[in-house]
């Protein structure tokens, strides 16, 4: 696909793989089926319903859903319009939502009343009084300025401010296709698209800003580089709030007439049942829940010879008898800032590949290697910084100036480590800073550090990242108490559970005096030496986390 291809927009990519796989199903959710022509039609449907609600191009309009096809129904309904589509995360905590949903300012929320524990509806009616006894379309928080109208999925009738998913339709019923479709006619792929909130470097969520090309140029690529094709069936629990769920789960698929199996929610011994009984072909899920499946009382007994697109270190491949490693995506590097990858290889490369290298730039996309203090551009096979700009680059941080990011030559520094060799490969070797990824999820040090500076038994809170060979990482807090203070581990953790969301929660709290730690010359507490403590103390211990016991490794 060239990058400069007008027909790069989501309503145009819905019509394109709509009129190409009509018939085929697109979505197996609850055993329902959706049709690639259902699709189309539900997002027309609802696309009158918003032209009826007043949304106009570049109204950013929310998705509070889980992984159901009312949230592909939302978003491309939005996005038809040349509104922008700001995925909420399903466990962000009431502060993170209502942060988003004013920093992005959100005009329209799209949701359902709840999941799980989490009873969205309730807490936003309870918290929120100008939408507790507001006027649907009228809505007047001062808390979210520019909030306008909620619609929610699963109500009866409206209450409060919020109106019921069928009332929102009707909205619809007297606007005609042609201005639908003069509407998307008008929707290009420069224009703003998608609005992401990624946990990163900052106390709160960060905004993303991606055009309308990033999102549809990346579901094509996806496609290829996954080798899918119309026969797929992919079973997904990469979330929809972030750009693997949307690029990699949805756009792939939906690019190549697959088959999307969908869960609200992971459940191992459902997820099994789906994979086995929708004869499912590729498995996109966290590495401790591709552990979770494999490892579940029922996995040995299902037949699961349908999978044939899964890693091999998955637990899943030995049951269902692929023994040779002849596909992974993990030859690839990518980040939300670059809407997924911005290097990869195909994913049936020669093992020897796709085990030396993490890929080569993808069209469009420009890497440099600079020296993190100076940022001289270094030369091949040259340790350094990871910088990238190109067309799958977001637009810029939401209301951060774009000089506070990019360099003079309008590369962002990444953070991340690397090289790049004499044949253009990428060789990513890690994080530079101390950011901790934790099934597959970022996690920053920052913003635990400030919410424990409420807490008033807490003098130093770090946390840190310990390897974790399915998580990845696990979140271990290391506190120093204030004088004559005690530290209960489990009230420590209850208390930060209510005030962040539950992946940023430590899997452990390990107590330290100040005279352990090590310190900069200007005082600050040193992370490394930190971490290597927690970690050896762990070992001791004989920890598990999550079926992985910490022990004490040879030589160290």
């Amino acid at each position: 696909m060239d990058v400069n291809d007008s027909r790069l927009t989501l309503p145009r990519f819905l019509d394109q793989v709509s009129d190409a796989f009509g018939t085929r199903v697109a979505i197996h959710f609850a055993g329902r089926n959706t049709t690639y022509a259902d699709l189309r039609e539900q997002v027309r449907e609802l696309s009158r319903a918003l032209v009826g609600a007043g949304v106009v191009k570049g109204a950013r309009v929310a998705v509070h859903m889980a992984n159901r096809p009312e949230w592909l129904v939302s978003a491309y309904a939005a996005a038809r319009l040349g509104a922008v589509v700001v995925p909420v995360n399903t466990f962000a905590t009431r502060e993170e939502l209502r942060h988003i949903l004013r920093h992005g300012d959100v005009s329209l929320l799209l949701m359902q009343p709840s999941l799980l524990k989490h009873a969205y509806l309730d807490d936003l009616l309870a918290e929120e009084p100008g939408i507790a006894t507001g006027e649907s379309g009228r809505l007047r928080s001062t808390a979210l300025p520019q909030l306008r109208r909620v619609a929610c999925l699963g109500l009866d009738a409206g209450r409060g401010g919020v109106q019921s998913w069928p009332e929102l339709l009707a909205l619809g019923c007297d606007v005609p296709d042609a201005l639908v479709d003069a509407v998307a006619d008008e929707v290009h792929p420069s224009d703003d698209g998608v609005l992401v909130y990624t946990s990163g470097t900052t106390a709160l969520p960060k905004g993303v800003l991606h055009t309308q090309r990033a999102a549809v140029l990346q579901a094509w690529r996806f496609a290829e580089m996954l080798r899918f094709g119309p026969e797929e069936r992919v079973f997904t629990t990469y979330p929809f709030f972030w750009t693997a769920g949307i690029a990699m789960s949805i756009g792939g698929t939906l690019a190549a007439g697959g088959r999307l199996l969908l869960q609200e929610s992971f459940d191992p011994g459902a997820a099994l049942d789906l994979i086995e009984s929708e004869r499912a072909t590729a498995v996109h899920a966290w590495p401790h829940q591709h552990k979770a499946l494999g490892e579940h009382p029922t996995a040995s007994s299902r037949e699961l010879s349908s999978l044939r697109k899964i890693d091999v270190s998955s637990p899943l491949a030995a049951l269902a008898g692929i023994e040779k490693d002849e596909y992974g995506a993990g030859a690839s590097y990518g980040l939300s800032e670059t809407f997924t990858i911005a290097s990869a290889i195909p994913a049936d490369s020669p093992l020897e590949l796709r085990r030396s290298c993490h890929g080569v730039p993808l069209p469009g996309m420009h890497f440099r290697i600079v020296d993190p203090e100076t940022g001289e551009q270094l030369g091949p096979d040259q340790q350094g910084e990871i910088a990238v700009k190109g067309s799958s680059f977001m637009r810029g941080y939401h209301k951060v100036l774009p000089e506070n990011y990019l360099d003079e030559d309008g590369f962002f520094r990444t953070q991340d480590g690397g090289s790049l060799d004499a044949g253009g490969r990428l060789h990513w070797t890690g994080r530079l800073g101390n950011l901790i990824k934790t099934g597959g999820a970022n996690v920053s040090p920052v913003e635990i550090e400030r919410t424990l500076e409420k807490h008033s038994a807490v003098k130093v809170g770090i946390p840190v990242g310990i390897e974790h060979p399915t998580l990845g990482e696990v979140v271990v807090l290391c506190v120093v108490p204030t004088a004559g203070a005690r530290v209960d581990a489990e009230e420590l953790r209850g208390f930060l559970r209510e005030r962040l969301a539950v992946y940023k929660v430590p899997r452990l709290v390990l107590e330290f005096s100040t005279d352990e730690l090590s310190y900069t010359g200007n005082e600050k507490v040193q992370v490394a030496p930190l971490r290597e403590a927690a970690r050896a103390r762990l070992e001791e211990a004989g920890v598990e986390i999550d079926g992985y016991r910490y022990v004490k490794r040879e030589g160290v």
